[in-house]
């Protein structure tokens, strides 16, 4: 249901005193997209299973106790990945891989960001790898 225009003043009225009030706070909101969250924790997810594999393989053959508290922190982070990218669902992993400039193509725009880092290794190793039937 569309809002009425009495609605839409008092709307305007709001953001141009949020302006005039705080102008880094309503610079941040408008900057910041709804699964910028969930991102940031997927990320530091992303570096807690990598520290885990570290410490796995870093310390088993010495201590097994120590490789196992590396499985536990893989397994930690790994739920917390998994969590976080439910909760963004597919609609905030497009928003979250998409460029940061609106204005380019949809081919451009693949070509940024964590979709086009991904299909870039993957045509890497399509090319490096692939059988050659000669």
């Amino acid at each position: 249901m569309p809002l009425s225009d009495h609605e839409q003043r008092i709307l305007a009225e709001l953001e141009e005193s949020l302006v005039r009030q705080d102008p880094e706070f309503a610079e941040r909101v408008r900057s910041e997209s709804v699964y910028r969250h969930a991102g940031r924790y997927c990320k530091w997810a992303a570096v807690t299973f990598v520290i885990g594999v570290v410490v796995l393989v870093a310390f088993f053959a010495k201590t097994p106790v120590l490789g196992f508290i590396g499985v536990i922190i893989m397994f930690g982070s790994a739920v917390v990945f998994e969590r976080n990218l439910r909760r963004m669902g597919r609609a905030g992993w497009h928003d979250l891989t998409r460029s940061r400039d609106g204005e380019q193509s949809k081919a451009s725009a693949a070509s940024n960001g964590l979709e086009g880092a991904v299909s870039d290794a993957r045509d890497w190793f399509r090319a490096r790898f692939h059988r050659r039937d000669n």
